[in-house]
């Protein structure tokens, strides 16, 4: 359910709403402000990217 005072990023739109809006499947979010929602792409790219080398380092420590 979506949260009615959340912020999210609609990537169809791809823009920033606030509360009920396009289907949840075409948005990131809840985050906090518009601000952030405007930066979602940014910010998950930042966690794949992170995840990635958390992945490779756990890689590395089991094939030693």
């Amino acid at each position: 359910m979506a949260d009615p005072d959340g912020w999210y990023y609609c990537l169809t739109h791809r823009t920033s709403e606030q509360g009920l809006g396009c289907r949840g499947a075409d948005r990131m979010g809840p985050y906090p402000d518009r601000v952030t929602a405007d930066r979602a792409l940014e910010i998950a790219r930042q966690r794949t990217e992170n995840a990635d080398a958390a992945d490779a380092a756990e890689d590395e420590w089991k094939n030693g």
